[in-house]
């Protein structure tokens, strides 16, 4: 039984056609983003050798993520999967499927300021989403699904219309709102900064204050909750689950301190180590919840991160805390981006008829790049609904990758565009095609050792240490080119000269 739907999303009239009876027509989808979780930030060896196998480093043998592997070993993960350098721009990149060069939410979103920078571009959308923006959540909702948040939002500023997650087509939203990072983790503190410093409270969970209920735990508990209230209905659900952990503050979860107390490492990389666990308890959790609910076998998961790590470890631009990788949270290197990667049914059945059209490999590795913008085609495929003509998307499908197989078809090209400070580092663009990645500089300082330009061949130097910029001059022009072409092909928006604040500077092509 089929029926038509026409629904309404900012301005523009879209018909969809959507599954009807019986409930098992679509399959439940469930996103699990980890706020500041890098590629390296698990036990999970997701970084591959020449022959393409899971090779695993230190921090693997660190960090305790048995979950994510008991996920992994369902279906398959990245070795190359990228998200933005900061949080509020992957976020609504994935409720899109556009870069932040073209949302242009391209910083995080101070709740209470524009925090664009002495020489950021005046008019970056520090608003961030709004009613009338599409979105993979209001698309979702419109044709049936069940919507749920649970945990952070960080989609728009204190009293904007994307401070609230229910205005940007979720049903349900518990711990949404401006704030990009929790007061505290503990339920004795009600999940705020005890000091009153600033309001920074997580909202939605009073139940859960005075009690030694961890933010994760009590998140954890909330999703599973209306999990079950969407079974109940015999409604398919979007579960969008947002963890605030492993964010600032570095918070020991008490539940694993132990495991980590000899570990020889500082207090507070091993207060992160006990998020990363946290957090992984929780995705155990939701995948048992699945099975005694029944529902495990018409779900399907995704796990990622929202850019590269923060783990308390070496500096910025270091290979430290996403060793072997180069860099962290905040910068132009590949340790800035990488994040993990994994899509699996949460009970894989070959046979199953929601399962056929995408069957997904146990334990297999994709080594072919994607983004997080990718997300937004494949689950409206996955839920039978078409990306809106007029809403241009950077996505593209990943099926045919998750089926692991090579697309031959896809053309990867990544660009990350960071026209603010301060931060890690300052006013770049990266840009990725092929084994090539380029880095522009708008202000050349320490940091670009002066220079406007870094190159680098990843296939070859997988961890960025020579730069290749001086070498490699038609590469690097090549390149270049590239970057600006993409950079207005998706009408980005560029640093100011710091002395006048109105005149663009656009990148320059050696």
């Amino acid at each position: 039984m089929r029926w038509s739907l026409v629904a309404v999303v900012g301005g523009l009239t879209i018909g969809m056609l959507a599954m009807a009876a019986p409930a098992l027509a679509r399959p439940n989808i469930v996103v699990v983003l980890v706020d500041d979780m890098g590629v390296m930030d698990t036990s999970v060896p997701f970084l591959t050798d020449a022959r393409g196998q899971p090779k695993v480093y230190p921090l693997n043998e660190f960090y305790r993520t048995p979950n994510m592997q008991r996920l992994a070993d369902r279906g398959i993960r990245f070795s190359d999967f990228s998200s933005m350098s900061v949080c509020s721009p992957t976020r609504i990149s994935l409720l899109t499927g556009q870069n932040a060069a073209r949302h242009r939410t391209t910083n995080w979103i101070n709740p209470d300021r524009d925090n664009g920078g002495p020489a950021g571009p005046p008019t970056w959308n520090w608003k961030g989403l709004k009613k009338t923006d599409v979105t993979l959540a209001r698309l979702l909702q419109a044709a049936g699904y069940r919507t749920i948040h649970i945990g952070k939002g960080h989609f728009g500023p204190r009293n904007s219309e994307g401070e609230e997650p229910k205005n940007l087509g979720f049903d349900i939203n518990v711990g949404g709102c401006s704030i990009g990072a929790p007061g505290s983790y503990y339920g004795q503190h009600n999940y705020d900064n005890p000091k009153g410093q600033v309001l920074r409270a997580v909202p939605h969970l009073d139940k859960y204050h005075g009690t030694e209920t961890f933010l994760t735990e009590a998140l954890t508990r909330e999703a599973k909750a209306h999990i079950r209230a969407a079974v109940d209905e015999k409604k398919p659900f979007f579960l969008y689950f947002a963890h605030y952990a492993v964010h600032a503050p570095f918070q020991a979860d008490p539940r694993f301190a132990a495991h980590y107390k000899n570990s020889g490492r500082p207090a507070n990389a091993q207060a992160f180590a006990t998020l990363i666990e946290g957090m992984d308890h929780s995705l155990g959790a939701i995948l048992d919840h699945l099975e005694q609910l029944g529902v495990a076998e018409e779900t399907i998961v995704f796990f990622l991160g929202d850019n590269g790590t923060d783990a308390p470890v070496g500096g910025p631009h270091e290979v430290a805390s996403a060793a072997p990788l180069r860099g962290k949270k905040g910068s132009h290197y590949e340790g800035g981006t990488r994040v993990p990667f994994i899509a699996a049914w949460a009970k894989p059945k070959a046979h199953h008829p929601l399962q056929k059209p995408l069957p997904i490999p146990a334990g297999a590795i994709q080594t072919q790049p994607a983004a997080v913008y990718d997300l937004f085609p494949t689950i409206l495929n996955l839920a039978g609904v078409e990306v809106p003509k007029d809403h241009v998307i950077d996505g593209a499908q990943l099926n045919r990758l998750l089926t692991g197989q090579s697309d031959p078809t896809r053309r990867f090209t990544f660009l990350m565009h960071y026209p603010h400070a301060p931060h890690r580092t300052d006013y770049f663009t990266t840009y990725r095609e092929g084994d090539w990645k380029v880095i522009y500089h708008y202000f050349p300082s320490e940091v670009s050792d002066n220079s406007h330009y870094e190159l680098f061949h990843l296939a070859t130097d997988p961890f960025e240490s020579k730069n290749l910029a001086a070498t490699e001059p038609e590469q690097l022009r090549a390149m270049m080119k590239g970057l600006v072409a993409a950079l207005e092909r998706q009408q980005a928006l560029y640093p100011v000269d710091p002395h006048d604040k109105k005149t663009p500077q656009k990148p320059k092509i050696p």
